[in-house]
């Protein structure tokens, strides 16, 4: 933190300004303003690229509200974040692939002439084909 002295009053900068708020934040709100100081913006700032009042995004960071879905991908986009960010608690969950040696000898598939990719890929189904179907049939 920095401190400026002016002969005997100092004056603190990263304060945070403005009175403190009796209720607590709600959960989209406490995620516009992770987001919004992770941006290193000020809510006058965010309001001003989205055409909106500093007391506006003032209340979104504090109560619950309704937000119009164009507000929220200029919001994302103001912020640099993915909307999925703004919207829910947890980061999406990870496209599902291969792990580990599989994923390994798929990248090396990955680097062959298509005609053999497109071979080895009808030999991995034809397995896999065999194997689901095996199951089944066991069932």
């Amino acid at each position: 933190m920095k401190t400026i002295f002016f002969e005997e009053s100092a004056i603190l900068f990263d304060m945070r300004r403005g009175r403190p708020s009796t209720s607590p934040r709600s959960a989209f709100g406490k995620r516009l303003l992770q987001a919004r100081e992770q941006a290193g913006l000020s809510q006058a700032q965010v309001a001003q690229k989205l055409g909106v009042l500093q007391r506006t995004i003032a209340f979104w960071e504090r109560r619950p509200c309704s937000l119009l879905p164009e507000q929220i991908t200029t919001l994302s986009d103001i912020l640099k974040v993915p909307v999925e960010q703004l919207l829910f608690d947890s980061p999406p969950k990870a496209a599902r692939g291969p792990a580990g040696r599989m994923k390994k000898v798929l990248e090396e598939v990955s680097d062959l002439p298509r005609q053999q990719q497109q071979r080895i890929a009808e030999v991995v189904e034809a397995l896999v084909d065999r194997h689901t179907n095996g199951h089944k049939q066991a069932a």
